[in-house]
């Protein structure tokens, strides 16, 4: 197994076409072509990690935060990220990093603190835009059924909890071939009419070189008339955060108690009235102030995140709980979960759960 084999599977969870523009995901440092010896899951790249790696001759780290975020200018060891990268390099270790496409993931990131938090019926709190794209092709009628089936199968078509979506008009397509064409119908220098289908269907950006090859691949013209949009259309299975319910409602209070236990947390910090009855809890793993107005508009009694700053918490005015756990205790369980998810489509391979501390905050 070579490490794209790894980084396959992972992007069968977390594509990282779903990451954030500003973002550092993928390969970091190594070569896709590299044997691996075994798999190190951690949420930093720290130089312990590096040391456990090669205690546990895993040569490949599977990282949630990217050990390169912003750039690097010189490779000198002059701060822990230079560090890093040069005892990776030198020890022939590769770093592969997910960040914000497994947060973007509905199985990532919220999906497992609503897991960990019991709660139930878990939806994307805020859609990703722009995750929708729309092919639009012209193909003799007689043909038109068998090009959307391949279609279908190449994975377009698919809205939500709904497959084989489509929109069909008909019409009259017109050409006139060249010398050098070989047209399917028609006669070389005359002008051909046609009866065809339009198709119409939306994909996945992910999914879009398969959907092409299949157009290509089974489309009977030599030269196919398609077009591809981004359209500004959210995608409800894709994004940040996530929204649910609690099985039994609870009063706040004790639902900060019943967080504070089953998040590990050593403190929590929170604004609103503690008294008030909570049910509906959305919950965004790392820093999650931008979602405070999502969560109200979407009714949650409870927003779970971290990094919120002072006058962010008067956000809440009345209408919910604010609450913050730490950064690091709303994604510690992540890694757990790609230890889980690896496993399972790798059960004959080692990939081990890092037990290094990458956590830089302590508490008195």
């Amino acid at each position: 197994m070579i490490v794209k084999d790894v980084t396959t599977l992972l992007e069968e969870l977390a594509p990282l076409a779903q990451a954030e523009d500003f973002d550092n995901v993928g390969l970091l440092v190594g070569s896709y072509e590299t044997k691996v010896s075994g798999v190190l899951v951690t949420l930093d790249t720290l130089e312990n990690v590096i040391d456990e790696a090669i205690a546990k001759k895993c040569n490949l780290i599977v990282s949630f935060h990217p050990i390169i975020f912003g750039g690097l200018k010189k490779l000198n060891g002059t701060n822990y990220v230079e560090r890093v990268v040069i005892k990776a390099i030198r020890n022939h270790i590769a770093i592969y990093s997910m960040h914000t496409a497994l947060d973007n993931s509905p199985q990532g990131v919220n999906a497992k603190i609503c897991e960990v938090l019991g709660i139930q019926n878990p939806k994307i709190l805020i859609p990703k835009q722009a995750t929708v794209k729309k092919l639009t092709t012209y193909v003799p009628k007689d043909t038109a059924t068998a090009l959307k089936k391949a279609l279908f199968t190449a994975g377009a078509g698919n809205m939500g909890n709904y497959s084989h979506c489509s929109f069909t008009t008909e019409g009259v397509g017109s050409y006139r071939a060249g010398e050098a064409a070989k047209p399917t119908k028609g006669e070389i220098g005359k002008t051909h009419y046609e009866e065809e289908m339009r198709i119409n269907m939306i994909f996945a950006p992910t999914k879009e070189r398969a959907v092409l090859a299949a157009l290509f691949k089974n489309h009977p013209y030599e030269e196919v008339a398609y077009e591809v949009l981004t359209l500004e259309n959210k995608d409800g299975s894709i994004g940040m955060g996530m929204i649910g319910d609690l099985k039994v409602p609870l009063k706040g209070l004790a639902f900060l108690q019943d967080l504070k236990t089953r998040m590990k947390a050593n403190g929590i910090r929170y604004s609103g009235n503690a008294n008030r009855q909570v049910a509906r809890i959305a919950v965004l793993g790392g820093s999650g102030a931008f979602a405070i107005e999502a969560a109200k508009a979407a009714g949650a009694d409870v927003l779970v995140t971290a990094d919120i700053k002072y006058h962010e918490y008067y956000q809440e005015e009345g209408k919910m709980l604010i609450t913050d756990i730490g950064h690091y205790e709303t994604e510690q369980f992540t890694k757990n979960l790609l230890v889980d998810y690896l496993t399972k489509k790798m059960p004959n391979f080692a990939v081990r759960l890092s037990e290094s501390k990458t956590n830089p905050i302590n508490y008195l």
